[in-house]
C-alpha cells in the first residue's frame, strides 16, 4: 500500500506564474518544500491570459472539462507543467481568466472565483491522481471546501478528501449576494448567522466548513480571535478556534539568496557584508539620487493598501528630514490615494525621495539588496515577505508589532543580543518616527549595525521548517475528516 501523502494546494496566484501579494509567494513556494519532504505535493491555479509568456512548457490534459454552472454548464482545459520538480495545473477558459489583464479587480470577481472552484472540483475527476488533502487558501478558494462538507460528503469520489483552509488576509472576504450560489449550482450552501441578509461570505464559509484552518503566523492566529481584527467574524473564528493553527511562511532561500541573485550589481552574504554597498550606490543612480554611502537609504516593497499603514509614513520621512539627510524609495501599487502621497513627497523633495508605483521584481531585489533601513508600519500584517526577504538580504528592518511582524522581527533594543531590527507598538506617527530614530542612531555604531544584519541574515526563513508543520495539520485533517464522516 503506497502511503505517499497526496496534496492538492489551489490559489488565485503562485509565482512563477503570476504574482499580485504574498500569497503567490506562499503558494509558489510550499509545494516545492513539501516535495522535498516526501509528500506528494501538486498545485492548481488559474491561467492568466494577457500576463506576458509563460515561463514553462504546458501540456494539455484530455480534452475539454464541463463545469457545472449556471444554468447548464461551462466548459474548461486543463494544461500541466512542472517547476522545480512539482507539478503544475492551470484552469484555462475563454471568458474568466484567460482574456484578463489582471488577477483581481473585476466586478466578476466572486464569479470568476466560484467559477474556477468549481473547474478545479470538475478537473479533478479527469486525473489519474487524487488528493488526501485539498489546501485551499483565501476566499478565491474557499467554495471548494465549501462544497466538498456541503456536496461532497454524498460523492463517493470525493468524501474521503479531507481539506485544510488557509486565511492569508482576513481582510479580503469575497462578499456577493446569495444569487452567486445559483450560479454556482451550490443552493443548499447555508447561510450562516456571521453573513449579512441576502449575502454569502466566501471567507466565512471556508472557515465554516474546511476540516482545519490555519493563517500565516501564530500572532495572526491569535489577533483573529479578537474582534477589533475579525470584526463580524470573530464568533465564528471563536467557534473553530480550536481547529485554528498559526505557522509562520517562509521564503524560498533558493530564489531569494544575495550570494547568488543575478538581479544585483554585487552579490554578497553575511561574511561580505561591506560589499553591499555597492548595491546602495547603484540603487541611488539607478533611480536618480545621489550616490552618498553616507547618507542612510530606506526602502519600501509593499502593496499599497489600508492595513500596511503607509499612509503615516510621508509625514515621518518630511519630519526626518528636518532633522538630518536620509534618502526613501518605495515600491509598490495599489490604493492611488497612498500612492499619490508618495508622490508628492517626491515632488518635495526629489534629492531624497522616489516613489515608483509599480510592480518591478528586479527593482525590488534591489532595494532589499542596497537599502540600509526596510520600512514596514502596518496596521495588520497576516505576514511579510517582504520583511522577512529584507532580513534575508541585510536591510534592517523597523516594523509595527503586529502579526507576523511580531513573530519575526525582534527589538534591538529591548533584546540586545537577540535584536533583528527595531519594533513598534502603536500605529502613530510619533511611534513610527521614534522608531527610525532608534534604527539611524544604531546605524552610527558600524559594529553594533553589522551585528544586526548578520543576525537577520542567520535567520531560518526558509520553507523547512514550516513544511513540517503544514505536514502535521495535514495529517490532523485526515483525522478529523474521518471522524466527522464516521
Amino acid at each position: 500500500m503506497n502511503d505517499t501523502l497526496k496534496v492538492l494546494i489551489t490559489a488565485a496566484e503562485a509565482v512563477p506564474f503570476t504574482k499580485v501579494g504574498g500569497l503567490a509567494e506562499v503558494a509558489g513556494s510550499l509545494p516545492k518544500a513539501l516535495r522535498q519532504l516526501g509528500v506528494d505535493a501538486r498545485l492548481i491555479i488559474p491561467r492568466y491570459g494577457g500576463r506576458g509568456q509563460m515561463p514553462y512548457e504546458v501540456r494539455r490534459v484530455g480534452g475539454s472539462i464541463p463545469v457545472p454552472v449556471g444554468r447548464g454548464e461551462g466548459r474548461v482545459h486543463l494544461l500541466e507543467t512542472t517547476t522545480s520538480e512539482v507539478p503544475i495545473y492551470l484552469i484555462w477558459d475563454d471568458q474568466y481568466f484567460s482574456k484578463r489583464e489582471k488577477v483581481y479587480g473585476f466586478n466578476d470577481d466572486p464569479q470568476r472565483f466560484t467559477f474556477f472552484s468549481r473547474a478545479v472540483l470538475a478537473a479533478l475527476q479527469t486525473l489519474d491522481w487524487k488528493p488526501d488533502v485539498l489546501h485551499a487558501n483565501d476566499w478565491h478558494t474557499a467554495a471548494i471546501p465549501t462544497w466538498l462538507d456541503v456536496y461532497g460528503k454524498n460523492d463517493p469520489y470525493f468524501q474521503d478528501i479531507a481539506t485544510l483552509y488557509t486565511i492569508h488576509n482576513l481582510a479580503y472576504q469575497g462578499e456577493c449576494g446569495r444569487l452567486l450560489l445559483t450560479f454556482g449550482q451550490m443552493p443548499n450552501v447555508p447561510h450562516l448567522p456571521v453573513e449579512p441578509p441576502g449575502k454569502v461570505n466566501w471567507m466565512a464559509q471556508g472557515i465554516k466548513h474546511a476540516d482545519t484552518l490555519s493563517t500565516v503566523s501564530p500572532t495572526y492566529a491569535r489577533e483573529l480571535l479578537t474582534p477589533e481584527v475579525s470584526q463580524e467574524l470573530a464568533p465564528l473564528l471563536q467557534e473553530r478556534q480550536d481547529q485554528l493553527f498559526g505557522i509562520l511562511s517562509g521564503i524560498d532561500t533558493e530564489a531569494w539568496n544575495p550570494a547568488q541573485d543575478p538581479s544585483l550589481t554585487q552579490t554578497y552574504d553575511r561574511d561580505t557584508l561591506k560589499m553591499r554597498s555597492v548595491n546602495k550606490l547603484a540603487l541611488q543612480h539607478e533611480l536618480h539620487l545621489p550616490t552618498r554611502g553616507d547618507v542612510p537609504l530606506l526602502g519600501v516593497v509593499s502593496r499599497l493598501d489600508h492595513n500596511k499603514g503607509l499612509d503615516i509614513l510621508p509625514e515621518v520621512i518630511a519630519q526626518l528630514l528636518q532633522e538630518r539627510e536620509v534618502q526613501l524609495v518605495v515600491l509598490g501599487t495599489g490604493d492611488e490615494t497612498c500612492a499619490a502621497q508618495f508622490r508628492e513627497l517626491q515632488q518635495q523633495f526629489p534629492d531624497h525621495v522616489r516613489a515608483v508605483m509599480r510592480f518591478d521584481d528586479r527593482l525590488s531585489r534591489w532595494i532589499y539588496g542596497g537599502a540600509d533601513i526596510f520600512v514596514m508600519p502596518s496596521r495588520f500584517d497576516p505576514i511579510s515577505i517582504s520583511t522577512m526577504t529584507a532580513l534575508h538580504y541585510g536591510a534592517v528592518p523597523v516594523v509595527r508589532a503586529t502579526g507576523g511582524l511580531a513573530d519575526t522581527v525582534v527589538d534591538a533594543d529591548a533584546q540586545p543580543q537577540r535584536g533583528t531590527g527595531f519594533v513598534f507598538e502603536e500605529h502613530a506617527q510619533e511611534a513610527l518616527l521614534a522608531a527610525l530614530r532608534r534604527a539611524l542612531a544604531a546605524q552610527k555604531d558600524p559594529a553594533r549595525w553589522a551585528a544586526l544584519q548578520r543576525r537577520g541574515m542567520e535567520l531560518d526563513l526558509s520553507w523547512g521548517a514550516s513544511a513540517r508543520a503544514y505536514v502535521d495539520l495535514y495529517r490532523r485533517a485526515q483525522g478529523l475528516h474521518q471522524r466527522r464522516g464516521s
